[in-house]
């Protein structure tokens, strides 16, 4: 789990796409926990939103990784040179779910309280 952890560091940090195809399960998740359908329901849709944001020059400095079981918590710092002025660049957590070596789904979170109660709990709705 640490070396996938450092590896999902790295890719994110760079926006990798290539490298962050490699980590992904073909169906893999991505979107909000309150969602009962996620935004993204396969890898490529989950990678089209990374180039997509990156292409608008978005990044993400990753300020901490906690390896809770099965789960990957990654804080991070969204920096967006098109918010608004009056906009603070933002903290967010992601965790990562992974199953069979590969990240299976991905929730984002609005504050790190929540990102380690639900990497803890380890339930999700949208695993069939």
């Amino acid at each position: 789990m640490d070396t996938l952890a450092e590896e999902v560091r790295d890719a994110m940090e760079k926006v990798d796409l290539v490298a962050m195809a490699a980590l992904l399960a073909h169906d893999a998740r991505w979107g909000a926990p309150e969602q009962s359908v996620p935004t993204c329901r396969n890898a490529q849709q989950i990678l089209s939103w990374y180039e997509m944001a990156r292409d608008n020059g978005v990044r993400a400095d990753i300020t901490e990784i906690v390896i809770e079981g099965d789960h990957i918590v990654v804080g991070l710092k969204i920096l967006n040179p098109n918010a608004p002025s009056k906009v603070p660049d933002n903290q967010r957590w992601q965790v990562l779910s992974v199953d069979g070596g590969l990240v299976s789904e991905i929730r984002g979170y609005e504050t790190r309280h929540e990102s380690l109660d639900f990497a803890r709990s380890g339930v999700s709705q949208w695993k069939n």
